[in-house]
Formats: C-alpha cells, sequence, structure tokens
C-alpha cells in the first residue's frame, strides 16, 4: 500500500478525510456518489481496494449525533415541556440531517486513517 510514499508528500489524513479525497496525494476524489468509493484516485492512480471501513464510520456517528440529539432533547424538556409532537418535529429532522453529514466525513477520515497506518486485517500467526 506505501510502496509509493516516499514520490508523494504527506497527507494529514484527517483534513483529506473530512474533505473526501485521496489518501496518498490527497488530490484525487474518494468517492464516486454519496458513500461508493471510487476504484482508484484519477489523480495519482492508487487502488482503493485496501479500503474497507466497514461499520465504523456507523458506529462514532451513532454516538455522536444520539450524544448531541438526545442532550438538546432533554434540555429542551426540561426548559420548556413542549409538547411530544414539537419534539418529533425537532430532533427527527435534525439527527437525520447530521447523521447524512456526518457519515461520509467519518467513512472518509476512517479510509485515509487506514492508508496512512497500513490497517490489515488480522491474521493468525501459525508458527
Amino acid at each position: 500500500m506505501t510502496e509509493d510514499s516516499a514520490h508523494y508528500p504527506p497527507v494529514d489524513p484527517i483534513k483529506a478525510g473530512l474533505r473526501g479525497r485521496c489518501p496518498r496525494c490527497g488530490e484525487g476524489k474518494l468517492f464516486q456518489g454519496y458513500l461508493a468509493l471510487r476504484p482508484s484516485c484519477a489523480a495519482c492512480g492508487l487502488d482503493y481496494d485496501f479500503a474497507d471501513a466497514g461499520d465504523g464510520p456507523v458506529v462514532f456517528v451513532i454516538l455522536i449525533i444520539g450524544f448531541i440529539t438526545v442532550g438538546a432533547a432533554l434540555w429542551a424538556e426540561v426548559n420548556y415541556s413542549p409538547p411530544l409532537w414539537l419534539h418529533f418535529l425537532l430532533w427527527i429532522p435534525l439527527a437525520i440531517v447530521l447523521s447524512l453529514a456526518l457519515t461520509r466525513m467519518l467513512k472518509g477520515v476512517l479510509i485515509d486513517l487506514q492508508y496512512r497506518n497500513n490497517a490489515r486485517p488480522g491474521e493468525i500467526d501459525r508458527g
């Protein structure tokens, strides 16, 4: 994965991931569509076959967005006691919009960190 790293300057995986850019060159796009990965980078030719974020981004999204929306709903309930329909009207769309925005960014960050740290699936040492 990183055999060509001497030809490319180091890329900050957080910045490149948030922007959805290639982990090696920081120029090419990482995504084709909303969450689907491109087969390779158009700028440097890096093959994205190594990339497998799995459920990692979604777990972080659930934790972050859940904390924000539940905390805000509890704060609103304690301070204003709005009716239940207003809670639904406020917090469900907020959770959906924030989740959609954050999922793509976190998937890009995790894939860029996989490349940076040369992450691979675990292997059993047979001796």
